[in-house]
């Protein structure tokens, strides 16, 4: 049944696509966004600015990684803690237009200070002398919270863990409903602190078609469009599969989305800009950082994207597609709290080694190092390292048992990192890397960035925190004009989709050939905290049977053996899911990145290769493409 339920999306993809061009017919809103993260290209406002005709401009700009810093920046400076490019970058060269095409803009730039940011925002109105309304929006800040919660036995809710004593920042995710509430006030400007990256989009749909709270095909068809354009060029041809066919980099467009009145949208991006609009390209997107596709969690709505349809669009400059199909039930009456917490301080070392044996030689030296540090420290009255990653990059050592075989290369990068529980540690380890360039193995070439500064290792802890007792204000020019309650839900816990007896397929038909998976289908990886996801799409729906017999939670497991590093946490290390109306499966791997983040010593704590790892991955016995796509 699940096969036959797959293949038939295609059938239902066609008889879409007759009706996809008037779909969005009567009123509908356009919404531009540029930015991805906090340091994305600053080409992206006056291309949306001039070129995308939008009526939003929404900049997503925070990462749990993200808060971590600028709760270290307020730490320091109480006026910093949000995205200064925002006002210096983003809004302040182009604030006249943005005023007189009547342009609103929301973006989470506050951070952890988020009035601090409208502050700076309005001294850049004043400056040339443009009135404009300023809201934001506050309440996703737990941190006074702190000892009631501790004493309240909170727990992480993945791993269990207790309360840390150590709590260095405690954000909750905010929904799209103060956004809305806030435009619905007449704010020309949103700034919000942490909410969803979906919500900056969600709200402005909310205010523009008043869509009830609790028609939640509606909302989560909103989430859906901010989920695809709320990281940026990723949604335009950035970091995609076929990287090799995507022209224009140095001026990618970014994406737009036109939302109609029922849900449906269009993505596209401006005219003459780089990238490309396809259905491979957003499918990618849609499946970055999910979950369970089935449940996926916000605050205002709980998503089900699984048969989510995505049309190519003939005629647009650059691709557009039609995206619709989304579904929604009601949120949980909680919301997710993302905290950090200090545990100790970290150190890495990267340096390059030249010459033959290059990665043998800089394996030796990194254990070197690390033998003779050991013991200068445990000199010293102190510990020894807490954790100790060792890379040579260059070598495949990420691909694990699936390096490639041969004497290895004659170039390679050597990526060393530590932590200990005390900073002091840490500089003799600085000191110490320098000098084996002089007394260790030969070809030592550089020491990127110079001698290594030891940072604060911060941990991620999540837990879900009330509704009812989450305080959200809105602020409108400094002054606050009100508070905003959640609605009530009748929210009830659906079981998961997931299953690990995934029935094999019978009487597929077999050939001669073997294809790496690069052949038969799309991938996209990222993560969240500790675990990463891999979504993987076929290229074509006749392929889809084959990749459901191969890419077992076995073998997903089996190939990516070398990453998993905590086998106590109770969750199944790989959990598979289908998305039938993207032909898709999304592969979830917990407790796979190092402990995730800026607390993971690997080269790629947020798993952005995983994806491209697995392309390598080959099916066998199978006909040719040709003969089962013909």
């Amino acid at each position: 049944m699940k096969l036959l339920r797959i293949l038939s999306c295609a059938t239902n993809r066609v008889i879409r696509r007759r009706y996809a061009t008037n779909i969005l017919s009567g009123k509908t809103v356009r919404i531009g966004c540029a930015s991805g993260f906090w340091g994305d290209t600053a080409v992206a406002a006056p291309q949306l600015i001039y070129g995308g005709n939008v009526d939003f401009l929404v900049f997503d700009y925070l990462s749990e990684i993200t808060m971590s810093l600028l709760t270290a920046a307020k730490t320091k400076v109480p006026e910093l803690g949000f995205a200064p490019d925002f006002v210096q970058v983003a809004i302040a060269p182009f604030i006249k237009d943005i005023k007189s095409k009547g342009i609103r803009v929301i973006s989470n730039a506050g951070g952890v200070n988020p009035l601090s940011c409208a502050a700076a925002l309005k001294k850049v109105a004043h400056a040339n002398d443009i009135q404009l309304k300023i809201a934001v929006v506050t309440g996703d800040e737990l941190m006074p919270k702190k000892e009631e919660l501790a004493k309240a036995g909170v727990v992480d809710m993945t791993s269990g863990k207790p309360f840390p004593q150590t709590i260095h920042s405690m954000n909750a995710y905010l929904g799209a409903g103060p956004i809305a509430r806030a435009l619905d006030l007449g704010a020309d400007i949103v700034i919000t602190g942490r909410c969803v990256d979906s919500a900056i989009v969600l709200g402005p749909l909310l205010h523009t078609f008043k869509w009830p709270r609790d028609d939640y095909d509606l909302l989560a068809a909103g989430s859906l469009a901010g989920h695809i354009v709320e990281c940026g060029a990723q949604a335009t041809g950035g970091i995609f599969t076929d990287w090799d066919k995507i022209e224009g980099w140095d001026n990618i467009g970014f994406p737009i989305v036109e939302c109609g009145s029922n849900g449906s949208f269009v993505v596209s991006k401006p005219a003459k800009t780089g990238g490309l609009v396809s259905k491979p390209v957003v499918s990618e997107q849609l499946v970055y950082e999910i979950g369970d596709p089935t449940s996926y969690m916000l605050p205002d709505v709980t998503c089900d994207f699984s048969n989510v349809n995505i049309t190519e669009l003939p005629g647009h400059d650059g691709g557009a597609v039609f995206v619709s199909g989304a579904r929604g039930t009601a949120p949980s009456d909680s919301y997710k709290v993302s905290a950090t917490y200090a545990s100790g301080y970290r150190a890495t070392g990267v340096a390059c080694v030249g010459g033959p044996r290059a990665a043998e030689k800089a394996r030796k030296t990194a254990k070197a190092i690390i033998k003779r540090t050991s013991k200068m420290i445990k000199a010293l009255g102190m510990e020894d390292y807490t954790a100790v990653n060792i890379q040579v990059l260059g070598s495949e050592e990420t691909y694990g048992t699936h390096a490639t075989p041969g004497p290895g290369p004659r170039e390679a990068v050597l990526w060393l990192a530590v932590t200990h529980k005390q900073k002091k540690a840490l500089e003799v380890f600085a000191r110490e890397i320098a000098p084996a360039g002089t007394g260790m193995a030969p070809g030592m070439t550089g020491l990127a960035g110079g001698r290594p500064k030891a940072s604060p290792v911060l941990k991620l802890f999540s837990y879900l925190y009330p509704k009812k007792d989450t305080k959200i204000d809105i602020h409108m020019d400094g002054d606050h004009v009100e508070s905003y309650e959640c609605p009530d839900t009748s929210y009830s816990v659906s079981p998961s989709k997931y299953t690990d007896s995934w029935t094999h397929i019978p009487n597929l038909a077999k050939g001669s050939h073997s294809y790496r998976l690069e052949e038969l289908a799309y991938t996209r990886s990222g993560d969240k905290g500790n675990m990463c996801n891999i979504g993987v799409i076929a290229r074509h729906p006749k392929l889809l049977p084959y990749l459901h017999n191969a890419l077992t939670t076995d073998a997903i497991e089996k190939y990516f053996a070398h990453v998993f590093d905590d086998q106590t946490s109770g969750v199944p290390n790989v959990q598979r899911y289908e998305l039938p109306g993207l032909d898709a499966f999304n592969f979830v791997l917990n407790n796979a990145l190092g402990g995730g983040g800026i607390a993971s010593l690997r080269s790629d704590p947020q798993g952005k290769a995983f994806g491209q790892m697995l392309l390598d991955f080959e099916i066998h016995d199978m006909p040719s493409i040709e003969e089962l796509t013909n």
